[in-house]
């Protein structure tokens, strides 16, 4: 079923002219509103008037490339991201998953897989309906708390964090179930990137739990609270 598309408005940023308007009149098609951009600069300046709810970006850019621009905007926005990558080397999708985006695309690619990582990426970032518990929960993680409910991590009398979609799937899954073992090929299949489970996918859910822990840990390197499961997976081990 296709995400519910009414409002919902995308940024392409790619400097060739021929993929911008094959993608933006394909979207367009499928019910979204599409702007494009075809550098950094250009895309910095709308995304300064703008809001938008997801961002596809092309990596090799003359000038600045996307991996640089993805940094950027992710310690600034909440926007899922979407890269369009001519490399399709583990370590190139890694670096773009450790810049903050939410996914990758190989080129060259169908627009309708597009389509499909898109509507994916949206659906882990709506907000999913839950039951009214019968005492609001949260989760105490040292100086952090997450709220089951709400979905919301934060400091103490402090401001909610900014989470991607994908790190917000994350800690929604392990949020269910505290102490109990969550396997990579879940978290792959309810959170991580499109596809079935691999190697490189499983490597890149833990790039994503890296990223995480940075977040949450007071040492990332010695995780007290975002635990590994050696051969099996991750787990949350709240206060």
């Amino acid at each position: 079923m296709a995400y519910e598309t009414d409002a919902v408005h995308l940024l392409i940023v790619d400097d060739d002219e021929r993929i911008r308007q094959l993608l933006k009149k394909f979207l367009q098609r499928n019910g979204f509103l599409v702007t494009t951009a075809a550098d950094a600069a250009r895309a910095r300046r709308l995304l300064a008037g703008l809001a938008f709810d997801l961002i596809v970006l092309d990596v090799m850019m003359p000038g600045e490339d996307g991996i640089s621009l993805c940094r950027e905007l992710r310690a600034k926005l909440g926007a899922p991201i979407l890269l369009l990558t001519a490399r399709g080397e583990t370590s190139d999708r890694i670096l773009g998953l450790e810049a903050g985006a939410d996914d990758y695309l190989s080129k060259p690619f169908d627009p309708k897989e597009l389509l499909l990582r898109i509507n994916a990426i949206l659906r882990r970032s709506a907000p999913e309906p839950m039951p009214a518990p019968a005492a609001k929960q949260v989760l105490r993680l040292g100086a952090m708390s997450y709220d089951v409910e709400r979905g919301e991590l934060r400091r103490e009398e402090g401001e909610p964090l900014r989470l991607t979609a994908t790190e917000a799937g994350l800690m929604r899954i392990l949020a269910a179930d505290p102490g109990a073992t969550v396997t990579r090929t879940r978290l792959i299949e309810e959170a991580g990137p499109r596809g079935a489970p691999t190697p490189a996918q499983e490597r890149a859910v833990d790039v994503q739990i890296t990223r995480l822990r940075r977040k949450i840990e007071p040492d990332p390197r010695q995780p007290r609270y975002l635990q590994t499961v050696r051969g099996a997976g991750y787990r949350l081990a709240p206060d």
